[in-house]
């Protein structure tokens, strides 16, 4: 069960992708954008095929699109998940209901206590250090007994073994923190239903959890610890369940769409607009997962680069950063035609614009993308008398590709200001030179701003700083730091 906390994407690491054969399509699509439906249809609880009979395999997997003339998909049921589909036993079959362990006896069903969560923290403290196998046991552990589960993960595994224990540290320094906890578990299992993960999953996911950090644990590790630790698996993952339950009665686990256009912004940026398969629910300010045909389960974090609109369509800005698998092939190797899933929508960055006071926006290169949605939909909503001030920053004047689009609206609207800032040279109009947050900070104090921030995670954490000590109190200030939503 792939372990993928909001806010913390991974890093980028280069591999050499999987050979996926590409379908051939069946019939090419005139150049136009299909109307896009005016509502969304009813999306019953998610459903999966059953296996062919005496085959014990499920059927191939077939996206929406079939007629997409540039598509090349993967997904579940392609050939590298059925290089891994080995017969689940009857034993060991992830079927769906309660996620029960078998070696949980009642005690374990108890709630967790101040001590659980003391002897959860020093078991992790010993764990820590050696993290990275301790990771790399369990999810030996979990391929080894249960490996009808291995077609939910990527084909590489450092970047989720990494997830894994961050994940778990989360857990473990929120644990006092109960509504904090429960929001941020209900959004992973929302967010873990685009992986396919079923509710029978999470049972030998938490025993094989358990013996990798009895293993690790060292000396620190003893009955009542193992009774905190299947204590707490069962206190995060039933919320997970019920989140993932929850939400399957109203959306679907992914939305695929299809890429209507493509435009080269810069050498390494582009902006893609696509067209989602049914209504797709968003705000400005927020972000989704896309995964691409040619990097099978393996996500990435976009924001919206538009308010939503009456046509449906969703605009993102992608950078290719270096040794980045998804940017890479979105920016490099993406065309119209090719189709990509996308998550439910997820992020705090929204903004009442219906009340409050003025918008204060900082946005770093393709970390315009959420501010530049939240103009837009401050200028189809936004209260009379409400200024909004933006400060776009980038290192060089071709970086500032959204400038030109930014004044338009500008000259369309008073109450909107937009400065553009250099931390390197280039010929650009009235720009501002130096570092983004210190720039802004020349222009405070900002006590009385509401303020959003987006972009490279260092940029924004020091720009925080700036608005902190300029009088913006904390919760004035928004942010996703998922990282940065377009690397890898």
């Amino acid at each position: 069960m792939p372990l993928d906390p909001p806010d913390l994407p991974p890093m980028a690491a280069a591999i050499a992708p999987p050979t996926v054969a590409a379908e051939a399509p069946t019939q090419v699509l005139p150049p136009v954008v299909p109307a896009m439906p005016s509502e969304p249809p009813a999306v019953p609880a998610p459903s999966y095929p059953e296996p062919a009979s005496g085959t014990g395999t499920s059927p191939a997997f077939r996206p929406l699109f079939t007629e997409a003339p540039g598509l090349n998909w993967a997904g579940p049921g392609d050939s590298w998940s059925d290089a891994w589909a080995m017969q689940p036993s009857a034993g060991n079959h992830p079927a769906a209901g309660a996620a029960q362990d078998p070696a949980a006896g009642p005690e374990a069903e108890l709630p967790l206590t101040a001590r659980d969560i003391d002897l959860i923290r020093a078991s992790l403290a010993v764990v820590e250090p050696v993290a990275d196998r301790a990771t790399a046991h369990f999810y030996a552990l979990l391929f080894l007994h249960h490996p009808e589960v291995r077609s939910l993960f990527p084909a590489a595994m450092d970047v989720q073994r990494d997830r894994l224990f961050r994940a778990l540290l989360g857990a473990a320094r929120g644990a006092e923190d109960p509504v904090a906890l429960r929001a941020g578990l209900s959004a992973l299992g929302c967010g873990h239903r685009r992986y396919g993960t079923l509710t029978g999953h999470y049972a030998p996911v938490g025993e094989c959890l358990v013996q990798a950090l009895a293993r690790y644990a060292g000396s620190r590790w003893d009955a009542d610890t193992e009774l905190a630790w299947r204590r707490a698996y069962r206190l995060i993952s039933s919320i997970m369940i019920e989140a993932a339950e929850e939400a399957a009665r109203t959306s679907p686990p992914w939305w695929q769409g299809e890429i209507v256009r493509h435009e080269r912004r810069t050498r390494d940026v582009a902006v893609l607009t696509v067209r989602p398969d049914q209504a797709y629910p968003f705000r400005a300010g927020q972000y989704t997962s896309l995964e691409t045909p040619w990097w099978p389960r393996v996500w990435r974090h976009y924001s919206f680069a538009s308010a939503p609109r009456p046509d449906g369509l969703l605009t993102f800005h992608v950078k290719a950063v270096q040794a980045g698998w998804v940017s890479n092939a979105l920016v490099h190797r993406a065309a119209p035609g090719d189709v990509l899933r996308l998550g439910p929508a997820a992020g705090a960055m929204t903004v009442d614009h219906t009340a409050g006071p003025d918008l204060l926006c900082l946005g770093g290169g393709t970390g315009i993308a959420p501010i530049r949605a939240l103009v837009e939909e401050a200028a189809a909503c936004g209260t009379p008398g409400r200024r909004v001030e933006v400060f776009y920053g980038a290192r060089r004047a071709a970086e500032l590709y959204e400038l030109d689009g930014l004044r338009e609206l500008a000259r369309a609207h008073p109450w909107l200001t937009v400065r553009p800032v250099l931390s390197g040279s280039g010929p650009v109009e009235d720009a501002l030179t130096g570092e983004l947050p210190e720039v802004v900070s020349r222009f405070g104090p900002w006590s009385g701003c509401e303020a959003v921030l987006s972009g490279p995670p260092a940029m924004v954490r020091r720009g925080v700083g700036v608005l902190l000590r300029s009088g913006v109190p904390a919760e004035r200030i928004r942010h996703d730091l998922v990282g940065d939503l377009a690397a890898g």
